[in-house]
């Protein structure tokens, strides 16, 4: 299956994918106070919400009187989180730019990552240049919680080939596996007959092994680890992976 390199550049789009679906932005409030808990910040703190999307967990963050900037690559999603703060009656700073390429220096308190939004690139070294982004932007004992399909999951329960119904498609989605990580492609039937999508992608499987090796790689020392945002431990039979580590 071939993937474009950049192919998130058509990928993010709210026409084609919006990762704040009503589920999703139900899900947040909850997903948002477990990370709360975890970073422990006080209000002012500066956090940054790496590949934020469409604002739904910046939104909840902000609530809680923390000083949030949202950093995304979709100008599409970046408005739509600039509206859902609106009518929250938060404040966001939302800038646009490649995750490869952040400029922060000791600027963040702490920093998330959610919902496997890390992983895309093809080539490993930009994950770890997007890692030591994180690392750099960090304030020395800054915290980086991370969250992403555990790849141990995924493996053991890979399906080539399957339908999923949505609130408002149908999906197909198709995918190879390597060793590396999983190309899928994912076409989208629309329950009203609207025009038929498809796009395809690049997701690196990550373990507890993996991850911990790229992010002490980068500086991060891993914590703690959970398999779920109920704070279930982490096993091969969670589909989360979620990992707190610092900054040393």
């Amino acid at each position: 299956m071939k993937v474009s390199r950049e192919w998130h550049n058509n990928f993010f789009k709210s026409s084609f994918y919006n990762p704040a679906s009503p589920a999703a932005v139900r899900m947040a409030p909850r997903e948002a106070a477990f990370i709360l808990k975890q970073l422990k910040l006080k209000k002012g703190s500066a956090l940054l919400d790496l590949c934020c999307g469409p604002g739904r967990h910046a939104v909840e963050f902000a609530k809680k009187g923390l000083a949030v900037t949202g950093y995304d690559f979709s100008p599409e999603y970046l408005g739509e989180a600039g509206e859902r703060a609106r009518k929250n009656k938060v404040r966001l700073r939302l800038v646009r730019g490649d995750m490869r390429r952040l400029k922060y220096r000791e600027e963040f308190d702490a920093a998330v990552n959610l919902f496997t939004s890390f992983g895309y690139f093809q080539k490993f070294s930009e994950d770890m240049q997007t890692l030591k982004g994180v690392a750099a932007a960090l304030k020395p004992g800054g915290l980086f919680l991370i969250d992403l399909v555990n790849g141990d999951f995924v493996r053991a329960n890979f399906s080539p080939r399957n339908w999923t119904e949505m609130e408002d498609y149908y999906q197909l989605e198709e995918a190879g596996a390597t060793a590396d990580g999983v190309f899928n492609a994912w076409t989208r039937v629309p329950k009203n007959g609207g025009k038929v999508l498809t796009r395809s992608f690049f997701s690196r499987l990550y373990n507890k092994a993996r991850l911990d090796a790229a992010l002490r790689k980068a500086g991060l020392t891993p914590v703690k680890h959970w398999g779920s945002f109920s704070g279930l431990p982490l096993t091969p039979k969670r589909d989360r992976l979620i990992v707190l580590a610092r900054k040393a």
